[in-house]
């Protein structure tokens, strides 16, 4: 009898553990604020857009893009991938980054974008040669055939350290717009942050 009660005690509490303790899924709509939570010391959508805003609103208030607005025509302007230098596994985000800037020019009338969709056609055919690949390097060459004035593109980079159980990361995205008639740089700046995993 008392073997059944401790199998039966022990059974209860195994079921009330597994309910009430175990991890839940939740929508941003349950839970308004879990996009706000760190899960990792990897790169997630909160910390991209930090990172995005901050150099789109140093971009904009550029001298470069300040002087469009005086123009009697838009510049034509294409928007080039943002090199991954980091060990992480997001070039879909940095992908939606690219729609985001687009958006942004296209939506804020300050500049002629050329689609992404006839730029990527370019640059396969540029590269069939050469495997297909968009290749910095190139940069101006697309540019050039695309008859664009300017291209905007970017590296984003990590530095990680680990110590007594410690992780601490450090990311840094750099964008440039880029003349390409000239291949001078008009405008170039770095957003930072850091992410952590502490006892």
């Amino acid at each position: 009898m008392k073997f059944q009660k401790t199998i039966l005690i022990l059974f209860s509490c195994t079921a009330t553990l597994s309910v009430g303790c175990g991890p839940t899924y939740v929508r941003d709509t349950d839970k308004p604020d879990v996009d706000e939570y760190a899960m990792s010391t990897g790169l997630d959508k909160k910390d991209l857009e930090r990172l995005f805003e901050e150099n789109l609103e140093s971009l904009m208030k550029s001298a470069t893009v300040s002087n469009w607005s005086r123009m009697e025509k838009q510049p034509r302007i294409a928007i080039f991938p943002i090199a991954n230098e980091t060990s992480e596994h997001i070039s879909s985000q940095l992908a939606a980054l690219l729609s985001k800037i687009e958006t942004r020019f296209v939506n804020g009338g300050m500049a002629e974008v050329i689609s992404r969709e006839q730029q990527n056609l370019l640059i396969a055919e540029v590269e069939k040669h050469r495997g297909g690949a968009f290749d910095p390097a190139n940069s101006a060459t697309y540019g050039r055939q695309l008859g664009a004035q300017y291209f905007v593109t970017g590296k984003i980079y990590d530095s990680a350290e680990r110590t007594d159980g410690e992780r601490r990361v450090q990311y840094m995205l750099f964008m440039q717009l880029v003349d390409v008639e000239t291949g001078a740089i008009r405008w170039q700046n770095e957003a930072q942050l850091t992410k952590a995993l502490v006892k």
